[in-house]
């Protein structure tokens, strides 16, 4: 990673979570979720309603995240608007599979096709 996201990687530091803290507070739900580099905040993608993972970055200045879904390990910076390389970071990497997408099932609207942002 270069030298302009410094400060925007902590590879210690473990997620919040297994689903988007947000969501989960307000009984939300979910299409992905993204992990924030900087501070492991698990937020939910620009698909979702919600979109914390990009109204963090923007509170935060933590710019950079990482895919937590399984199987995904690429970075974003909002910064740049651009996929970046990163290292990796502590586990767990993604929630667990069963979760599925989106999620929680138990919460997802029968009509969540015509919520989410495309």
């Amino acid at each position: 990673m270069s030298d302009s996201t410094d400060g925007q990687l902590d590879v210690d530091v473990s997620p919040s979570g297994t689903g988007c803290q947000e969501c989960e507070a307000a009984r939300g739900w979910w299409v992905h979720l993204r992990r924030c580099a900087a501070c492991g905040h698990v937020g939910c993608c620009d698909s979702s309603p919600a979109q914390h993972a990009t109204k963090h970055a923007t509170d935060t200045g933590h710019r950079i995240v990482q895919s937590f879904e399984p199987g995904e390990d690429w970075f974003f910076d909002y910064g740049s608007a651009e996929f970046v390389a990163g290292p990796p970071l502590a586990a767990p990497t993604s929630h667990p599979a069963g979760h599925g997408a989106p999620a929680p099932k138990d919460r997802v609207p029968a009509n969540w096709m015509e919520l989410i942002h495309r």
